[in-house]
């Protein structure tokens, strides 16, 4: 274990993310908002302090950097960056519970968008906007954007894949060009870009700016705190259509938009994966339109929210242009299955991931092929190429950590005497990244009822569904904390 190297790395991503609060410190300067300025720059003070000083003690570090210390490195990061993260929200007084600020920050960094807030309107705008930010920062992934930075040369090619394999989502995570940091420099290109464009065409819609940079940088990041309290339901269908194509484009594997850049449109379409994607986002929406039938007065509006809660619910965004508590039940499991199952790998959403269910049921294909012939040599192929058997072995590692960590926060949750159905979607819409869930925590509601333990169970669920469970698992390992 290269301590000195993680303690290096781990003060440089304080650092970032104290340059990365002082827009909302300038913010807050601006619109004379006394108790945030005053929060924002103990805050900055803090987080300057101690990435200097981790920075200081790790520079005798050696350039040594494994895989199990890239997985601690992250875990360890995304809980320090959260801990700090959410002072200026108690310390403003905005949230008065450090636990309830916790749970805000977490979500917000972890692309949730679950709030434990009743009246989000009443925030000031430095507040607003930090929390809109942590959206987007947690969206590529702080530690990716470190990574695209001049000091990602640090530690060698090695030691930026294994941080890149950590952070980013998906069951394999490649290389997009040879070297790591140019990869990492191609994918916030495209974020920044994508997301420029989402503000370009809200502002054209009429969208005031602070609204359209706030929702943007949630829409790119897939998170979904609103700055309304009624989410999007207050903004017209310009607004609303705008943020159900911007949502789809960013569940999308950024490799695809690589690839469309070096004109290689034909791979872009034979992609199993952005196919089975598009696939299941258009036959959901016209199963709900069918089923929705009547509940509103026009087609128009019917087909705006279900493509609109389709998008919002698939990508892990969590946006909300209706109560969609009240559909019928057929229309709910549809979303409660979307909930599950997430856009692509190699996106900004949450969930399973399309590309890791594509795998489990091919290699469940090949596992019947093989009982009926098994003198046959059987492989699994995505997009033509066959899969490596440690990347399967993968896929079916996390689906079982996947349903031991739900099934164990499920029982927790359930303690505090809330529904079946509340405390099942609250947990799968805090472990998927997703934000709303149905009764309790539903578009309408919030999560603040819960109790302390309920909360912290929470706070680890988002956390290991957005670093892909195994960052977070390592940390209770004792032998991956030993030197050798």
């Amino acid at each position: 274990m290269n301590y000195k190297m993680m303690g290096r790395f781990i003060g440089q991503i304080l650092l970032v993310q104290c340059i990365f609060m002082v827009p909302a410190l300038v913010m807050s300067l601006c619109m004379k908002e006394e108790s945030s300025v005053r929060s924002f720059l103990i805050t900055i003070a803090l987080l300057g302090i101690l990435g200097l000083g981790l920075r200081r003690l790790g520079r005798s570090a050696k350039n040594r950097f494994y895989a199990r210390d890239g997985l601690i490195c992250v875990g360890v990061s995304w809980i320090i960056m959260s801990v700090l993260g959410c002072l200026p929200f108690y310390l403003s007084g905005a949230i008065p519970s450090y636990i309830d600020a916790l749970f805000e920050m977490v979500s917000g960094f972890t692309t949730t968008g679950a709030s434990v807030l009743e009246d989000v309107e009443a925030l000031p705008y430095g507040i607003l906007y930090w929390r809109s930010f942590s959206h987007w920062l947690g969206g590529m992934g702080v530690l990716v954007f470190l990574l695209a930075m001049p000091i990602a040369g640090e530690g060698g090619s090695g030691f930026t894949m294994h941080l890149l394999r950590a952070e980013s989502s998906g069951p394999n995570v490649g290389k997009l060009v040879p070297r790591m940091k140019s990869t990492a420099q191609i994918l916030y290109i495209l974020y920044i870009v994508l997301t420029v464009l989402n503000v370009i065409f809200l502002l054209a819609g009429g969208m005031p700016v602070f609204d359209a940079v706030c929702t943007a940088l949630g829409t790119a990041g897939t998170g979904g705190f609103g700055i309304k309290a009624d989410s999007m339901a207050g903004y017209g269908p310009y607004i609303q259509n705008v943020c159900t194509v911007f949502m789809l484009l960013f569940g999308v594997n950024f490799s695809c938009y690589y690839l469309l850049l070096l004109r290689q449109v034909k791979s872009v379409l034979k992609d199993e994966e952005l196919r089975l994607y598009l696939g299941i986002v258009a036959g959901s929406i016209l199963l709900i339109v069918w089923n929705l039938r009547g509940f509103y007065d026009t087609l128009e509006e019917t087909v705006r929210h279900a493509a609109f809660q389709v998008a919002s619910i698939i990508t892990t965004t969590g946006y909300a242009t209706t109560d969609y508590d009240l559909w019928p039940g057929f229309s709910k499991g549809i979303l409660l299955f979307l909930m599950i199952i997430g856009a692509c790998a190699g996106s900004t959403s949450g969930g399973f991931k399309c590309g890791r269910a594509l795998l489990i049921v091919k290699n469940m294909l090949r596992s019947v092929r093989q009982i009926i012939q098994p003198q046959k040599v059987q492989v699994v192929r995505l997009n033509g190429q066959r899969v490596d058997e440690k990347v399967l072995a993968n896929a079916n590692t996390f689906l079982a950590a996947y349903v031991v960590i739900f099934i164990a926060s499920f029982l927790l949750v359930s303690l505090d005497g809330f529904s079946m159905m509340t405390n099942f979607s609250a947990v799968l819409a805090c472990f998927n990244n997703i934000g709303p869930g149905f009764e309790t925590v539903g578009p309408a509601c919030n999560f603040g009822a819960f109790s302390v333990l309920s909360k912290l169970v929470l706070i680890m669920d988002m956390l290991a569904g957005r670093l892909e469970i195994f960052p977070i698992l390592i940390l209770f390992s004792r032998t991956a904390w030993r030197r050798k």
